[in-house]
């Protein structure tokens, strides 16, 4: 065992040279990700060692990274594409949705496209508009795309090469204000979780939290305070959204008989809708309580200056657990 004391952001620069040096078909491209190393210096140094060839500067338009990207997959390579942020992904939309989604099912499963679309995501930075969005369901609605999203250094380090490995197109969501957030990681080991598991992060026995990327530490956190007043909260970090794990949902939910869903999106037609709706198909005889929502608002990304009244903090959290028990 090798462990090395690594922020997110380390833990997924070692990821990706990990599997660059495993297959020189691996290729990195986006804005800045070469001798700039990425706004976020998730690519710090790949370019010195690598070469221009295999860590691509590319201009400004997501929609000819992607769609350069496909074309290289096609011909056997396996690129990675950094969305420099969350919010300028859309103009790549229609090659993600049109095209990468769809041509295994187009060529009857004769084509894979292994393309992994890095994004960014979530608030929380101070970042000016279009820096601050949560895309995911967008993505988890398209058929075709696998979508995971990573919460600390640990998963990081493992789902980046999984993801790379995939024979599918993946979209993986990185947490970016949790970029600098440290953890112990085993740099030489293989032995992970398989990247569409869930993965309970504090056991509980009377509400099930169920959060992904950047809502995980604030439901530790919210936990940690519910327990100083009795209540014993159980955190399921999903970490893959499409395909869900909702057995793991479902076994938690059957014992707790309550649960809150945490997201940054909008709550309105957010990933934690489809949550609700399959956990009461499913667990709806274990139910003590609605499944209840903790999100953002139905308004665009506001201001920075008043984005800590829009994300949801422990109090919103805490506020919905006592709700379940209102029931």
């Amino acid at each position: 065992m090798t462990a090395e004391t690594l922020t997110l952001g380390k833990a997924m620069n070692e990821g990706l040279r990990r599997a660059m040096e495993k297959d020189a078909k691996v290729l990195v491209m986006g804005e800045d990700v070469g001798k700039l190393g990425g706004v976020f210096r998730v690519t710090d140094g790949l370019q010195k060692d690598f070469g221009e060839e295999r860590v691509i500067d590319t201009p400004l338009a997501e929609s000819g990274i992607v769609g350069t990207a496909i074309g290289l997959a096609l011909r056997g390579y396996r690129p990675v594409c950094e969305i420099q942020f969350d919010g300028f992904v859309f103009p790549a939309a229609d090659q993600i949705i049109t095209q990468l989604a769809k041509m295994h099912l187009r060529s009857l499963g004769k084509l894979s496209l292994p393309v992994v679309i890095r994004i960014p995501c979530g608030g929380g930075i101070g970042a000016v508009e279009h820096h601050s969005e949560s895309p995911e369901a967008y993505f988890t609605h398209t058929a075709g795309l696998r979508v995971v999203a990573c919460s600390n250094p640990v998963d990081a380090f493992a789902m980046i090469q999984q993801s790379i490995a995939s024979p599918d197109p993946v979209i993986f969501f990185e947490p970016k204000r949790r970029y600098w957030e440290r953890a112990e990681v085993d740099v030489d080991s293989t032995d992970w979780a398989p990247l569409h598991e869930a993965k309970v992060v504090r056991p509980g026995e009377h509400v099930t939290v169920l959060a992904y990327g950047p809502s995980v530490k604030t439901c530790l956190e919210a936990a940690v305070a519910a327990g100083e007043d009795g209540r014993s909260l159980e955190v399921i970090d999903l970490r893959s959204l499409n395909p869900l794990d909702i057995g793991a949902v479902v076994e938690s939910v059957d014992r707790t008989g309550r649960c809150v869903v945490v997201h940054e999106a909008p709550v309105f037609n957010g990933y934690g809708a489809e949550l609700a709706a399959r956990i009461t198909e499913r667990c709806f005889y274990r139910l003590e309580s609605p499944v209840l929502r903790v999100g953002g608002f139905s308004t665009p990304y506001p201001p920075s200056r008043v984005e800590d009244h829009y994300l949801p903090d422990l109090d919103r959290i805490l506020d919905a657990v006592d709700r379940t028990f209102a029931w």
